[in-house]
Order: structure tokens, then C-alpha cells, then sequence
């Protein structure tokens, strides 16, 4: 009874189980069916890329991006080098040990040489604080030196030699003051740099826009192919059987089969040639796209109405031409300035005082130091160059002057292209709104036109003719649209502004 009792137990167990089991099922199975049924997050299917979504990816991503941060940034290390230059540079130098065992040519008091076998240690350690006056091009400097020497033969001798301060100053007479014109010349550098870097984004912008037309331009073409394609396949299937009954001349059956013929072929070339264009996108952008995956048809550019002067006055404002011909003539005149700096008479000043002191012990080498000064002025003046130096102020002042002239022509040829790209501007609004148009009517006359040739009332030349405008129409909507998108990013990139947001695209962190 105990062992029946026992497996009775065991089945209720068993029973109740199932019942939970059945009654989770119940409960979830719904959720879980209907979980299967849609996609999982991450994997559905990917839509097509926008004209937006390539550009933000391709600034991210690209390997032209990528170089135009790196220049970035060897631009502000560049600038902050030049900084360092005026400001105090601490340093520590020595020479610990200078160890010689050798033969040396001793000079001995009455005047004669003696060669010694000598073994000696001399070391010696030095810090120097210095500062660039950028007024003068001068240097200045606060050190203190310790020496050591050590004699090895006979009984042995050390010495000890300390300079606790030295003050000293280099001052170039009527030199070239490098420092003056860095500082003149850098700032304008590094903030050409920061305008560069926004401009190469923009310049980046525009390529892509380039090259993502070219590849909608080919799928266009593709999509145009296949459906010409599927529709002399109809025109040839209605005009075999027209044929059979006698409604139909075998010279047009013959042309049917030829339209057909040439359909296939534009499709296999209208593939060959998106998959080209889609790799050259790609090479560019640095993302992996599907040749075959297809590009949204971007939407009109915004509506703007630029006045050429208008982008001009931001173009002088925030390109940066304007400080680029600002350093390149600063630099010409610092060229001129070196050349006449460092030719003719040089003069160079060098003065000195600190405290000197030596003694056989560390500590008593700084026990009463005397007093010790240097003054020194050094010249050259060459007296016969055979007209070298004014040769070569005359070559410096030269170039200067054919900088001068290169930057006045650059500069009204930066000013034609920015008045010029703005004027346009409009005029492709207004071709690509007549463009559309005329896209939207070969379409609706092709298809009426393809009614009628059904009903036998149209020619089959008049049908390739209506055929021939609709794809031109809509090749002509498509490179319409390309000059609109490319034009704006190019006014984008010369002014550095966005006209529709009314905003500089220069933000005053960068500068």
C-alpha cells in the first residue's frame, strides 16, 4: 500500500507540472509567435541612403576627413610650438663623466711643451633659465654652473669650480628680429588653418553630392532601361500577334524586335555603369555600399536668393583668402627684412655677470664668490661683396612685388567666382523648376502616346519618339537637381556661411 501510495504521489507531481507547462504555453506561445513574425531590431532591411546620410558618414569616416583633422591639428601644434617660443624655457645640461687616459701635449711654465701620460675626469652640470624678448630679438638668461675636475696620477687632485648665478644677454644690432615677425605672421597662420579645416569639409560635401548624382544619374538610367525593356517586350508581344493578323508590316515587327534587342542592351549597360559609379562612391567615402542598393532622389534645394555682393561681404569675412593674402604679403616683407638683416654690416652683443668661485670642496666652492663681468661686441662689415648684398635685397624685393601682384589677380579671381556663384544660383532654382516639368509632361505623353499606339492610331515612330523625350526628360530632372545640390555646397564653401540658416558655418571656438 506504502509503494502504491508512492507513485500516486509522483503522478499528481507529474500532472501538476504539465498543467503549468500547458498553461505557460497558453500565456506566451501568442507573444513568442507574433516576436518571430516581425523582424529583430537591427536587422531590417535597409532603406536607401540619402544624400544627408552619405555626406554625415562620409565627414566621419572618410579617409579625407580624416586627413583634413590630422592637418587640423599639426596646424594647432605648429601654433603651439611658435607660442612656446615666447615663453621661459628652463633647462639642464652636463656632462657627467668626460673621462681621459691618454698622452697629452702639456705646456709647461717656461713655455715649452711637454708630452704628459695624463689621467683625468672633468664633469659638469648646468641650469639655465632663458627668455626670447620678442621687441628686440634679443635673449636673455639667469644659470648657475658646477664643475668638477679630477687628476688621477701622482697624489690626486680635485677641484671644484661654481658659478651660482650668471645673468646673461644676446642681442642682435640692426639684425633680423625673427620673434617680431612670428608673431605677426603665426596668428594669421593657424587662423587660416581653422578656416581651411571648415572649408575642406565643405569642399568634402560637395564632392560627395558630386558622386552621389553620378550614381542616382546610373540608376536612374538602370530603372529607365528596365522598364523600357519590359515595354518593348508588350510592344513586341501585341505586335506579333497584330503581325498574325495581317495588322501589322513586317518592317515594323522588325523594328520591334530591334527596340527590343537595343533595350536589353542599355539595361545590361545601365547596370554595368551604376556598379561603376557606385564603387567610385564608395572609394571616396570610405563606406561599404551595395552597388545595388538604391539612392533616394533628394529633394529641390531650399529657395535662396543671394545677392552676389551679400556673399561677398561674407565670403571677405569668413573664407580664408582674405588672411591667406594677408600672411603671403607679411611674408614677403619679412622676406625683405631677413635679406637686409642678414647682409651688410652685422653687429652682435653679448654681455654677462654672475659670481664665480673654486675651491678643493664641494661646500667651499661657494664660500665668498667673486664678482665676474663680460661685455663683448662683435661686427662684420664687408667691404668688397662685388655688388652681392644689394643683389640680394634687390631679389627679396622683387618677389615681394610679384607677391603683390599675384594676390591682387588671385584675389578679383576669388571675388569673380564668388559674385559669379551666387548670381547662378537662382537661374538653377528656375531650370530646375522648368526641368521637373517637363519631366512630369514627356512622362504623361509618353504614356498616352503608348494608349494610342495600342489602338493602332500612333505610329511606332512616333511612339520611339515620345519614348526617346520621357528618358531625356527625366536625365535632364536628375542633372538639373545635380547642379542645384552641387551649387549650393560650392556657395557654402566659398562664403563659409549658410545662407538658410543665416548662420556662419565658422564658429567663434574655431577662430
Amino acid at each position: 500500500m506504502k509503494t502504491l501510495s508512492f507513485y500516486l504521489d509522483v503522478l499528481r507531481l507529474w500532472l501538476l507540472m504539465l498543467a503549468i507547462v500547458a498553461l505557460l504555453v497558453f500565456l506566451f506561445a501568442p507573444k513568442v509567435l507574433v516576436a518571430q513574425s516581425l523582424p529583430a531590431p537591427g536587422k531590417t532591411a535597409p532603406a536607401a541612403l540619402t544624400l544627408p546620410q552619405v555626406i554625415d558618414l562620409t565627414l566621419v569616416q572618410s579617409s579625407v576627413a580624416k586627413q583634413a583633422v590630422t592637418n587640423r591639428e599639426t596646424s594647432y601644434w605648429q601654433y603651439r610650438s611658435y607660442r612656446a617660443d615666447y615663453k621661459p624655457q628652463l633647462a639642464l645640461n652636463g656632462v657627467l663623466p668626460d673621462y681621459s687616459r691618454t698622452i697629452l701635449a702639456v705646456q709647461q711654465p717656461d713655455g715649452t711643451t711637454s708630452f704628459r701620460y695624463v689621467r683625468i675626469n672633468t664633469s659638469y652640470v648646468a641650469t639655465t633659465l632663458s627668455q626670447g624678448i620678442g621687441l628686440t630679438g634679443g635673449r636673455i638668461s639667469v644659470g648657475s654652473t658646477l664643475q668638477r675636475f679630477d687628476n688621477f696620477e701622482g697624489g690626486g687632485q680635485r677641484l671644484y669650480n661654481s658659478n651660482p648665478v650668471a645673468i646673461g644677454l644676446t642681442q642682435p644690432i640692426g639684425g633680423f628680429n625673427q620673434l617680431s615677425w612670428n608673431r605677426r605672421i603665426e596668428p594669421l597662420r593657424y587662423r587660416e588653418s581653422q578656416r581651411q579645416y571648415v572649408e575642406e569639409r565643405e569642399t568634402i560635401a560637395r564632392r560627395v553630392t558630386e558622386l552621389y548624382f553620378d550614381v542616382l544619374l546610373q540608376q536612374v538610367n538602370a530603372d529607365v532601361a528596365r522598364q523600357n525593356l519590359r515595354a518593348s517586350e508588350d510592344l513586341l508581344r501585341m505586335g506579333r500577334e497584330r503581325h498574325r493578323l495581317g495588322r501589322l508590316s513586317e518592317n515594323d515587327l522588325l523594328l520591334l524586335e530591334l527596340n527590343l534587342l537595343n533595350a536589353r542592351q542599355a539595361e545590361v549597360q545601365a547596370g554595368v555603369d551604376a556598379q561603376n559609379a557606385a564603387v567610385q562612391l564608395s572609394g571616396y567615402t570610405g563606406l561599404a555600399l551595395d552597388p545595388a542598393a538604391a539612392l533616394n532622389v533628394p529633394p529641390a534645394t531650399p529657395q535662396l536668393s543671394v545677392a552676389p555682393e551679400a556673399a561677398l561681404a561674407q565670403a571677405r569675412q569668413f573664407r580664408r583668402e582674405g588672411l591667406m593674402f594677408q600672411r603671403r604679403l607679411l611674408e614677403a616683407d619679412r622676406n625683405v627684412a631677413q635679406a637686409k638683416g642678414t647682409t651688410g654690416f652685422q653687429a652682435n652683443l653679448t654681455a654677462s655677470f654672475g659670481m664665480a668661485s673654486s675651491a678643493d670642496q664641494l661646500a667651499d666652492s661657494y664660500v665668498s664668490p667673486k664678482d665676474q663681468q663680460q661685455v663683448r661686441l662683435g661686427f662684420s662689415l664687408p667691404i668688397v661683396d662685388w655688388g652681392k648684398t644689394r643683389a640680394t635685397v634687390k631679389t627679396a624685393e622683387l618677389a615681394r612685388q610679384q607677391v603683390k601682384q599675384n594676390v591682387e589677380q588671385e584675389q578679383l579671381t576669388f571675388e569673380q567666382s564668388v559674385r559669379s556663384q551666387a548670381a547662378q544660383l537662382g537661374a538653377l532654382s528656375q531650370q530646375l523648376l522648368l526641368t521637373r516639368r517637363a519631366d512630369s509632361l514627356a512622362q504623361r505623353r509618353y504614356d498616352i502616346a503608348r494608349s494610342t499606339y495600342q489602338f493602332g492610331r500612333l505610329t511606332l515612330t512616333d511612339l520611339n519618339i515620345a519614348q526617346s523625350e520621357k528618358d531625356r526628360a527625366k536625365r535632364a530632372y536628375i542633372a538639373a537637381l545635380r547642379a542645384c545640390w552641387v551649387a549650393y555646397y560650392q556657395l557654402r564653401t566659398l562664403t563659409l556661411y549658410d545662407f538658410e540658416r543665416q548662420e556662419p558655418l565658422l564658429t567663434a571656438a574655431a577662430e
